[in-house]
């Protein structure tokens, strides 16, 4: 069975090891072996677990970016198995065209493209654009995968 085009929220917080308010994104809205489309209106919301007395500053993007990267890592994993263990290791080039990122009014459109990498590390360049096309964020990151820092850091998480 191959994974699905389009989740809504359940769907993704299945693939990816955030849950609860921390999973940022609310849509999956197209996929392939190289990229990544997402939505979301959780950026507006006032208990975003992001959001501090400023607001929901500009470089939590990188965050929602690294969500989109995670599920697309799920997605092309073999259908049922857990959510990988990584990390964003960095993010590079990165401009913010936005102080702050709950004042954007609409749904903010995340993507990510698969630059090049193996079973150990990943980097991939990234946006975060408003509804209306205008960039919010854009970047590169490297993810590293199936590291034992990750797997330390799962077994002595308390749930």
């Amino acid at each position: 069975m191959t994974a699905p085009q389009t989740l809504d929220r359940a769907g993704i917080a299945r693939r990816i090891p955030h849950s609860g308010s921390m999973c940022l994104l609310e849509r999956l809205e197209g996929w392939d072996a190289d990229t990544i489309r997402c939505s979301t209106t959780t950026h507006a919301q006032a208990d975003n677990p992001l959001r501090t007395e400023s607001g929901l500053l500009a470089p939590n993007a990188i965050e929602y970016a690294a969500q989109a990267m995670a599920l697309h890592g799920g997605l092309l994993a073999e259908e049922g198995s857990a959510p990988s263990a990584g990390f964003l290791a960095s993010a590079r080039n990165v401009k913010l065209a936005v102080a702050r990122l709950d004042d954007v009014p609409g749904a903010m459109q995340v993507a990510a493209r698969r630059l090049s990498g193996d079973d150990r590390q990943i980097l991939y360049e990234f946006t975060v654009k408003a509804d209306d096309g205008r960039m919010l964020a854009e970047g590169r990151a490297v993810v590293v995968l199936n590291t034992p820092l990750a797997t330390a850091a799962e077994s002595t998480a308390t749930p």
